[in-house]
């Protein structure tokens, strides 16, 4: 039985615990949080034990943490959890620093600890069928991948003023996508982007309206459009065009039922947002977790693919602020 300890016990603690309950061969064996109503509550959900960072690292029966606090802890606690010799599942981003970022992989690298890095969508069910025909050759070699993403409303403007701005927060999710998908790390990011949205996203110095271009060594082309509010709900696709063909993944429903009448057609809303859209995504990457602790085999993604996103979203934020595009180096 592999054990595993819950830091951060808030909406994605939550996420996880509920797949790990769900699943054979791990267990949550304790919980931490800095608000100890969070931690009580999902403690009792789990049967797991409430428990201190530092007696949660020194615990010899815990084979692993997930990572789930604030961004701004991340890098202190995986140099911690590196250091007892824990297996890492880290929530993006690792930090909101590349040199911090090299820093946490050094010390995962030193200490020979096992670092996943959560980009959950790699893992939903029809974005894996895309890359499985893509893999397989069914269109050919890729030339072109368009990538959708825009949330239904934007979060708070709290949320904002910590989150990096939306190329860190938001698009980075978007920004991995295109490298998994192309199959070749991109060379150059132009960026453009707008407040159209809400004028106080504008004044806390970010945009919420976005575009970037991707080009990668072999000429391989991707646009990602991102977007903090769609009227329609839950806005997430993607379309990958080849030599041989095209290969797309539409938004997922809430229903199949398709209605017609004299109107016309009518369908089902999408999703309402990530935690419903992405919920068995979520369940397949922690699977992927308990896996690699089973069977001791390499995680995938790993920490290289988080920094690998964090450099492509500071360069879209540079050509953002230059108007120029930027070359993607990864040193």
């Amino acid at each position: 039985m592999i054990n595993i300890a819950l830091l951060g016990c808030g909406r994605i603690g939550q996420v996880h615990a509920r797949s790990l309950m769900g699943m054979e061969g791990a267990r949550v064996a304790a919980v931490a949080d800095a608000m100890p109503d969070a931690a009580n509550v999902l403690a009792a959900r789990t049967e797991a034990k409430v428990m201190e960072v530092e007696d949660i690292l020194a615990a010899p029966d815990i084979d692993a943490v997930v990572i789930g606090t604030p961004t701004t802890t991340h890098y202190d606690l995986i140099h911690s959890a590196a250091r007892a010799g824990k297996a890492i599942f880290c929530e993006k981003p690792i930090d909101l620093n590349a040199a911090r970022i090299r820093d946490c992989l050094a010390v995962v690298e030193q200490h020979d600890v096992p670092f996943f890095i959560a980009f959950n969508r790699r893992f939903d069910p029809n974005f894996r069928t895309l890359k499985s025909q893509i893999d397989e050759g069914h269109i050919g070699k890729v030339e072109m991948v368009t990538i959708l993403s825009r949330d239904p409303s934007p979060p708070p403007i709290g949320y904002i003023k910590t989150s990096g701005g939306l190329f860190r927060d938001m698009m980075i999710h978007d920004l991995d996508m295109a490298r998994f998908l192309l199959g070749e790390d991109p060379v150059e990011i132009f960026a453009h982007g707008s407040c159209l949205v809400d004028p106080e996203i504008g004044q806390a110095g970010d945009v919420d309206t976005a575009m970037v271009s991707l080009r990668t060594g072999s000429g391989k082309l991707c646009q990602i459009s991102n977007s903090r509010r769609a009227t329609y709900g839950y806005d997430q696709r993607i379309e990958v065009h080849g030599e041989e063909g095209m290969l797309r993944a539409d938004n997922v429903l809430t229903s199949t039922v398709e209605m017609s009448n004299a109107s016309g057609f009518t369908r089902a809303p999408t999703e309402p947002f990530f935690l419903e859209r992405y919920a068995a995504a979520y369940t397949a990457e922690m699977e992927h977790f308990v896996e690699v602790l089973t069977a001791g085999t390499t995680p995938n993604p790993s920490g290289i693919d988080g920094y690998k996103a964090q450099v492509m979203a500071d360069a879209a934020q540079a050509s953002l602020e230059a108007g120029t595009p930027q070359a993607l180096v990864f040193d």
